[in-house]
């Protein structure tokens, strides 16, 4: 299943028109995650551990979550192309920290995920709304900062944890020709698996819910 989602971004990636109109979007929002379970070796050699985690998003503190995009329309049409990149974020709660002995661990600098998509809208619906939705394929690089004091063990790096991907539905108004405003759900979720210092590792499911509110400015 990795390997097919791999190989689908790239040969999507490749894909992409060389000539078409072009709309690049900036987001922000409120970002939520579902628990899930997260399990490996803790460093050290303190032994194996599988937890149930009810990750924390902390939209709004710093560095904040945020996703930018860019779609490529074919010919003008209502199919199109595009690549996206969001900054989420995983913090672990205390309890669990606790109980595995991390006074920290958190992807904050971004549970990145970057991802080719394919995108289909519907202008001009609802007095001058256009609703779109759009799916995508691509790569989780958190960045994992992660405390051990009890295996003296400081994880501190940006790591490539495996495939990703993500859906989309929104709704976009134009405010002038080139300019517009839009509203969005996007889910995301990625297969993670990852190291930790001093021979520990971890493997994880994260996926994120979010309402996104952004701007788009059309070429």
């Amino acid at each position: 299943m990795r390997s097919l989602i791999l190989a689908t971004a790239l040969s999507t990636a490749a894909a992409l028109p060389a000539a078409a109109e072009m709309e690049v979007s900036i987001y922000m929002g409120w970002q939520t995650l579902p628990h899930s379970r997260i399990s490996g070796d803790l460093p050290g050699g303190l032994g194996p551990y599988n937890e149930l985690v009810g990750w924390e998003g902390k939209s709004f503190s710093m560095p904040p979550y945020y996703g930018a995009r860019a779609t490529w329309w074919r010919g003008g049409g209502d199919w199109g192309y595009g690549i996206e990149y969001t900054h989420t974020k995983a913090y672990m709660p205390d309890d669990v920290q606790n109980r595995l002995g991390f006074s920290r661990f958190e992807l904050s600098d971004g549970h990145n995920i970057a991802t080719v998509n394919l995108m289909r809208r519907f202008p001009d619906q609802w007095g001058g709304l256009t609703p779109y939705v759009g799916g995508g394929v691509g790569v989780a690089f958190p960045h994992v900062d992660a405390t051990n004091t009890a295996a003296n063990s400081r994880t501190y790096g940006f790591q490539l944890t495996g495939p990703a991907m993500r859906l989309t539905a929104g709704a976009s108004y134009p405010l002038t020709d080139r300019l517009s405003v839009f509203g969005e759900y996007q889910f995301t979720y990625s297969w993670n698996e990852g190291d930790l210092d001093n021979g520990g590792s971890f493997s994880t499911d994260i996926k994120t819910n979010a309402l996104n509110i952004g701007l788009s400015l059309n070429f």
